[in-house]
């Protein structure tokens, strides 16, 4: 079948987060590069499905304030409600602006304010203390803007970022080094093996949440519901602690990683917990990260 137009255009994902390390290659460290960037594709993320979930509102009841600025409406189908000055499309709009540093980190509070499950997800203060120029981060903003929206939200877009900087940087950066990423077709694989179709899932090692989001979409392709499963978990570095529950968050995936990061095996934050299905990788690391 002949390509349209549209994807002949359209680049891979890795092709587009290659060029978002460029535009920082030189500007920040290693981890900084990689924060940003996740900051940026959640904001996109997100801003697409509050996009998708406005219009589809303003199709059923028409241009209504009352309707579209009510929270519980965008809630109920598993969709973070956004203020204006928090959507993709204000941030496109005024990414050239002196002050997008503050825009973004005030996008960023907000979020997390109006919004439980992301509370201790988001990155606080960050790309105003990353002191790059204006044009720096339009221009990342301007990479991060070529993901499509259909080509790569049905995918695990947040893990599959994540496992992009992990292989880039795993090897040759010293924060990273013993932090592994679990590949897809392994985590395919387990939650194939265990058929979760209801039930308590733990993972001692989450990660970034791959192991979870796997086993909703193993559910939900059965067609299952996924509110027979609930999820448990923890993870000891504090930055996949976050990604993980802004990983899960986004996709309405409610989850218990605990109240804080730490090592399942020195600080075990469900002592009492009794669960059906246990995935993890051991091989992979020891209280690290899956």
């Amino acid at each position: 079948m002949a390509r349209t137009a549209k994807q002949a255009k359209e680049k891979k994902l890795e092709d587009i987060l290659f060029d978002c390390r460029n535009v920082l290659r030189g500007k920040v460290e290693s981890s900084a590069n990689r924060d940003a960037v996740m900051g940026l594709v959640f904001l996109k993320f997100a801003g697409d499905k509050f996009g998708k979930r406005r219009k589809a509102l303003t199709e059923q009841y028409g241009d209504i304030p009352i309707f579209l600025d009510k929270p519980s409406f965008y809630l109920a189908d598993n969709v973070f409600y956004l203020s204006e000055t928090c959507r993709w499309t204000y941030i496109v709009q005024h990414a050239g602006d002196n002050n997008i540093a503050n825009i973004l980190d005030q996008a960023m509070a907000d979020i997390e304010k109006e919004n439980k499950p992301l509370q201790g997800a988001l990155p606080q203060r960050f790309y105003a203390n990353m002191r790059v120029e204006t044009k720096t981060i339009k221009s990342l903003i301007d990479t991060i803007n070529q993901i499509s929206e259909e080509r790569y939200h049905d995918a695990d877009l947040i893990g599959r970022v994540y496992e992009y900087f992990m292989q880039n940087f795993a090897i040759d950066a010293r924060a990273e080094k013993g932090e592994f990423y679990t590949p897809k077709s392994i985590v395919d694989l387990i939650a194939a093996l265990i058929e979760p179709y209801s039930g308590k899932i733990y993972d001692p090692c989450c990660g970034s949440g791959g192991m979870f989001v796997q086993s909703v979409k193993f559910v939900e392709a059965h067609h299952g519901n996924k509110l027979n499963i609930s999820v448990y978990g923890q993870e000891s570095k504090p930055d996949t602690y976050r990604l993980a529950k802004m990983n899960l968050a986004i996709r309405g995936i409610s989850c218990d990683l605990g109240e804080r990061n730490a090592d399942s095996f020195g600080s075990d934050l469900h002592k009492d917990l009794k669960v059906d299905f246990v995935m993890a990788n051991p091989a992979g690391n020891y209280g690290l990260t899956a």
